[in-house]
């Protein structure tokens, strides 16, 4: 290994944020502990902050005055460049910083970490903050491979009361909603669309062969998924109509309350679920707007009833 190579190696060990003794480091790079001082000092001499731990024969990165470069590996690089793409314009008075370094990292990308950042965010639809649901990174890849290729996949799945199932889908988008990972496809045995929560499913290998990509569910993935996740999913649903348009409403209604549907300049509808018929009439009328009930269980009725009794009590 020539000197060039093994500081970037002996860098790379370093930046583990752990004391390494400068046995370990010989060991580590097949080298004489006398060979590690001096390359300790040669980084030293670059910019690199090397501490000496106390009390051992170790060294440390620490922190320094200014940022020298830094080695990522093929996840650290990946994370960051899907970081900056999806994050960064959400922070203001960053947005340049976030562009420049964006440009800067994907200038010197090798060609396969390329790839893997291009399909993951070409199979991607956002809606809401950015998933932060622990999700396996290579099944997040294989998974969004199958969608860039128009590949079937197939997968164990484990359903939310821990039933478990094998299914054999036509992969769409992946879609970050809510915090959480989702993967929108038409699942061929039950011969519908459905959506599965990416952390609770495992491919199988290989994946199936090609197929033609459906139009999407809807004519728009991501509102596929969130009416599904805000009302058809739940117990309790309803429709009502809103006396105002949706562009009025839009900014009071959260992508996890409902869906509003445009009907008109002065009203549309919104579709919404909740787990009881309290939580229900409370999703409605947070809404703070005039509104019928168009379909709902009687349940939800007696709740806007006594929802309005107690209102005009409170009034003298």
């Amino acid at each position: 290994m020539d000197t060039s190579a093994r500081l970037l190696r002996l860098l790379s060990l370093l930046q583990t944020h752990r004391d390494w003794s400068g046995a370990e480091l010989a060991d580590r790079l097949r080298v004489t502990t006398r060979t590690v001082r001096r390359d300790v000092e040669r980084l030293r001499e670059l910019g690199y902050p090397v501490h000496a731990a106390r009390g051992t024969a170790g060294y440390r990165l620490g922190p320094g005055s200014s940022l020298p470069p830094l080695l990522l590996d093929d996840e650290e690089a990946t994370a960051v460049v899907v970081g900056l793409r999806t994050t960064s314009g959400s922070v203001t008075g960053i947005e340049e910083a976030a562009l420049r370094a964006l440009l800067k990292i994907e200038q010197v990308l090798p060609a396969r970490l390329r790839h893997r950042v291009d399909t993951l965010h070409r199979t991607t639809v956002r809606i809401g903050p950015d998933a932060v649901e622990v999700v396996d990174a290579d099944v997040l890849m294989a998974v969004a491979e199958a969608c860039r290729r128009h590949e079937q996949l197939r997968f164990d799945y484990t359903g939310h009361a821990g039933s478990t199932s094998r299914r054999t889908v036509e992969p769409h988008s992946l879609v970050s909603f809510q915090r959480r990972w989702y993967l929108v496809a038409w699942d061929l045995d039950r011969d519908d669309w459905r959506s599965f929560r990416v952390d609770r499913l495992r491919p199988r290998t290989p994946t199936g062969p090609r197929f033609t990509p459906r139009p999407a569910p809807d004519g728009d993935v991501g509102a596929y998924l969130a009416r599904r996740l805000s009302s058809d999913s739940w117990p309790y649903r309803a429709v009502v109509l809103l006396h105002g348009s949706a562009d009025e409403l839009a900014e009071r209604v959260w992508p996890g309350t409902g869906v509003l549907e445009p009907v008109d300049e002065r009203s549309c509808r919104l579709h919404v679920g909740a787990d009881s018929p309290w939580a229900l009439s409370w999703m409605i009328t947070s809404v703070g707007a005039g509104f019928t009930v168009l379909e709902g269980p009687p349940e939800l009725l007696r709740e806007i009833r006594l929802v309005a009794e107690r209102c005009a009590a409170a009034v003298p």
